[in-house]
């Protein structure tokens, strides 16, 4: 699958279409891809008020997803009260998939969990999606009203997602 496919497949998966047009409200969500290491790509003016990673190289996330000092740079680029949520992999180490620590065993958001302290939610996806960990920084919002906003692929686990606390 190709990188145009791919994007394609994430604005169907996550319902982002719609979203990319106006709305009697005036909002609109624009969508920017580019190298989100790359200061020239990853920039713009006011600050995203979301980033979504999804990097990997021959199956594995990126080693610089597992240094806090990436998220660090990543933050900058948000606008205040921006979001960053993250694809982080499968579980480097053994873990019991019942166990409200077993994010530890994933590196990618032990580094979240260090940039930013007490500020980190995480689940881990079903066997049936990859039983990949996912990340997403900042309080949880209202699930009742953000499950009302999602597709249903979504909005089916979010009761799933926990804060990643020692």
């Amino acid at each position: 699958m190709n990188t145009i496919q791919l994007i394609e497949r994430a604005r169907y998966y996550f319902g982002l279409s719609e979203l990319e047009k106006h709305n009697v409200e005036g909002g609109v969500l624009n969508i920017h891809i580019g190298d989100v290491f790359s200061p020239q790509s990853a920039a713009i003016s006011a600050g995203y008020a979301g980033i979504i990673v999804d990097l990997f190289a021959e199956g594995k996330v990126l080693p610089q997803l597992e240094q806090a000092a990436t998220w660090l740079e990543m933050y900058d680029k948000l606008m205040p009260g921006g979001r960053i949520m993250v694809n982080c992999g499968a579980a480097e180490e053994d873990d019991d998939a019942a166990s409200s620590s077993s994010w530890k065993a994933n590196a990618t958001i032990r580094a979240l969990c260090e940039a930013f302290p007490g500020q980190v939610n995480w689940k881990k996806m079903p066997k049936s999606a990859g039983e990949n960990y996912m990340g997403l920084t900042g309080s949880l919002p209202d699930f009742t009203a953000w499950s009302a906003a999602l597709p249903n692929q979504l909005s089916s686990t979010l009761h799933h997602w926990q804060m990643a606390s020692n």
